[in-house]
């Protein structure tokens, strides 16, 4: 009764006219995001999220997190029509999806990815609604040790699943912490890093930071890559897939939608694993594997409800542990704690509002989004024709005007455009980005964590193997980072690397 209490609640938060404007207003955005290669979620919600500093904080988050499980929506369509996946977590379903549209079956291959979507994202939105609550009671038992070795787990899982070198993407992590030391200690107040720089005072900013990785760094990586589209011309009819469909379908659909909740609470997980491991189930449980890429309806169904569960479970850490699962909660938890809101297990009972209107939303959104793909197929078709010379212009410009008006602060424009630079640099030389994100938006709390702990220790690191819930969290890091020097996990993990780049 409790559930269904709080779930009316949040309804009546979600169905303001102001937050559904704004849960519109994402949706239609994310959407767009993913038709247009090149410019992916991240991206898009590095360089709205000025905009919503100027919101009330649930409408900001309601609408940064539809453009978030939208943009899930709108990659599959240029995956079908064009096979260029508009987002990541859509590369997979260019391998069916691409061959259905040249059978002249583009309509079903559209339709079941919308529906399946749909079915998917509704899914995450009732189980992050059941899960979350136990688990933030769970959280409270976590105290500074627990907290610090949490993440140290989750930065740690995240570069094991990464798709590069692990001692890459420690790296990264490393160098993400150490921007967060940057700007006054909290401790102390004695500026560190900060060479007498107004700017850097306060640290570097988390909007011109992701800006420049995500924003200038796509920009300047693909120019260097021009993209040539030959959009599948076919007149695309028939959307609601056929009775043989749906039977072929239905497990893919179910699968998909567990394996992507589960794998989406992961950190590092998140919709790209999802979706290829929702592939590799399906083929291996089809009754004729060899027929997949050649345009199986179940290779569309399976990765598309993954993908899109995937970005409803990805909330549950973020909201009840403040672990970001991927670069986008990072950026979501960060926009949180810029207006004053501390996510982690008192945020359910502090912000109640805030919690169940985000959540209730999600479902809202999911509604909107089935109307806004089925139908108005034909539009988005359209924006794919936007040529780059446009396109990347305007990038740039939000950026600039992005990054300067938080502030006024000129230094933060230098700061955005020194990181597109870096974020250039990293994807030309195989860094991954985000274990850099995350451990810059984590490294403060992570910092805090420690010092908090040593305090309570007098000093002896002993604290993190005393408690049992710590030392577990290290026990599970060290056998992974162990399991990384196993010569047969080794190559398996590079297998999958592989097999995520191609």
């Amino acid at each position: 009764m409790e559930l269904i209490g709080n779930m009316l609640n949040g309804f009546g938060v979600a169905l303001q006219p102001i937050n559904l404007l704004f849960c519109f207003a994402g949706c239609v955005i994310g959407t767009l995001v993913g038709v247009l290669p090149g410019v992916g979620p991240t991206a898009a919600i590095s360089l709205l999220l000025p905009m919503t500093f100027r919101l009330n904080p649930i409408s900001g988050i309601i609408m940064l997190a539809g453009i978030y499980y939208g943009a899930m929506y709108g990659g599959s369509t240029t995956s079908i029509l064009v096979n260029i996946p508009g987002e990541a977590a859509s590369v997979v379903t260019c391998l069916d999806g691409y061959q259905m549209a040249r059978q002249g079956r583009a309509g079903p291959a559209l339709g079941m990815s919308a529906i399946g979507s749909f079915i998917a994202g509704t899914f995450s939105v009732i189980a992050l609604m059941v899960v979350a609550p136990p688990l933030a009671e769970v959280a409270l038992k976590f105290g500074p040790p627990e907290y610090f070795s949490l993440m140290i787990l989750g930065l740690t899982l995240l570069s094991f699943l990464s798709s590069g070198s692990i001692g890459k993407a420690l790296l990264m992590a490393g160098f993400g912490i150490f921007l967060g030391t940057i700007g006054l200690d909290n401790l102390t107040g004695v500026p560190r890093f900060a060479f007498g720089s107004a700017t850097l005072i306060d640290g570097p900013g988390l909007v011109p930071v992701v800006m420049g990785l995500f924003g200038i760094g796509e920009i300047l990586s693909n120019l260097e890559q021009p993209i040539k589209r030959e959009i599948f011309e076919a007149k695309i009819g028939h959307l609601l897939p056929s009775l043989r469909d749906w039977v072929e379908s239905k497990w893919a659909l179910v699968r998909g939608s567990l394996i992507g909740f589960f794998l989406g609470i992961l950190p590092g997980g998140g919709a790209v694993i999802a979706s290829f491991v929702s592939y590799a189930v399906e083929k291996r449980f089809s009754k004729t594997p060899e027929k997949f890429g050649t345009g199986m309806i179940a290779g569309v169904a399976g990765p598309e409800s993954a993908n899109n569960s995937a970005a409803g479970g990805a909330f549950i850490p973020m909201l009840t542990l403040g672990i970001p699962a991927n670069p986008v909660m990072a950026i979501l938890l960060g926009a949180l704690i810029i207006h004053g809101i501390q996510p982690g297990p008192f945020l359910i009972k502090e912000q109640p509002q805030l919690f169940w209107g985000v959540v209730t939303s999600m479902y809202i959104g999911n509604i909107m989004l089935l109307i806004l793909n089925l139908p108005l197929i034909g539009l988005w078709v359209r924006a794919l024709r936007i040529p780059y010379s446009i396109l990347f212009p305007l990038i740039l410009l939000f950026c600039l005007i992005g990054s300067y008006s938080l502030k006024n602060n000129v230094g933060d424009v230098f700061v955005m455009i020194i990181f597109g630079f870096i974020g250039y640099l990293m994807r030309k030389y195989k860094y991954d980005t985000p274990p850099l994100v995350l451990a810059f938006v984590l490294g403060p709390i992570m910092e805090a964590s420690l010092r908090r702990s040593l305090l309570l220790s007098n000093g002896s690191p002993l604290i993190f193997f005393q408690r049992p819930i710590s030392i577990g969290l290290l026990l599970v890091t060290f056998l992974l980072l162990a399991s990384s020097n196993i010569p047969a996990l080794r190559r398996k993990r590079e297998k999958i690397v592989v097999d995520v780049d191609d």
